[in-house]
């Protein structure tokens, strides 16, 4: 009799501690997923390339790290490199750089990008664009001048991308954050810097 009850209580030990386990490991998986919920939807997020508009620098299938968090504290800077929602279709995401910024008109001719703002009225030539090869070349004429809210957005890849050439400006609500981190291919794991001109 004594052996019986030592054995229900040896039971009983174990299901409550079993019980106690499964409540904490539940209370952390709900707790984790709140954290990375929020970091999702507020700090960072995922986005894969799609395409060939931003090539050599992204390419189709490359899976970047968004900065959510920068243009709540800052505005968007000439360079930066942007994920956003498409303005003629918002269920879309685009990657492009910006080239000019609220309150400025742009100037386009065959491959010079002249900029017009308050400190140049007379305008100034985009500086040396590193990031795209020798071979793009921008063809055409494009004039465009920017409200307080918007961008002008091209691909790198200037002979393949539909851009602000194409579809227009890009309002300041439409974009998501800049390309932060690119996480793969891992051969090519890098931390996206700042462009000066």
């Amino acid at each position: 009799m004594d052996d019986d009850t030592g054995d229900i209580d040896k039971q009983n030990s174990f299901l409550f501690e079993l019980k106690d386990f499964s409540i904490e490991s539940i209370k952390i998986i709900i707790l984790s997923l709140i954290v990375i919920a929020g970091i999702r939807m507020f700090i960072m997020q995922p986005f894969f390339v799609s395409g060939k508009s931003m090539e050599p620098n992204f390419h189709d299938g490359d899976y970047l790290i968004v900065d959510e968090i920068s243009y709540r504290i800052g505005d968007p800077k000439r360079g930066d490199v942007v994920i956003f929602r498409y303005p003629n279709d918002p269920s879309e995401y685009y990657i492009k750089r910006i080239v000019g910024l609220p309150g400025e008109k742009i100037g386009i001719n065959e491959n010079e990008i002249k900029i017009y703002n308050v400190e140049n009225p007379e305008g100034f030539k985009l500086g040396e664009e590193l990031y795209i090869p020798e071979s793009t070349i921008t063809t055409g004429t494009y004039t465009r001048e920017l409200k307080n809210d918007e961008y002008y957005v091209l691909g790198d890849n200037r002979i393949a991308s539909a851009d602000s050439r194409v579809w227009g400006v890009l309002e300041k609500h439409f974009i998501v954050g800049r390309a932060w981190i690119r996480a793969w291919p891992f051969d090519n794991l890098s931390v996206f810097k700042d462009i000066s001109y």
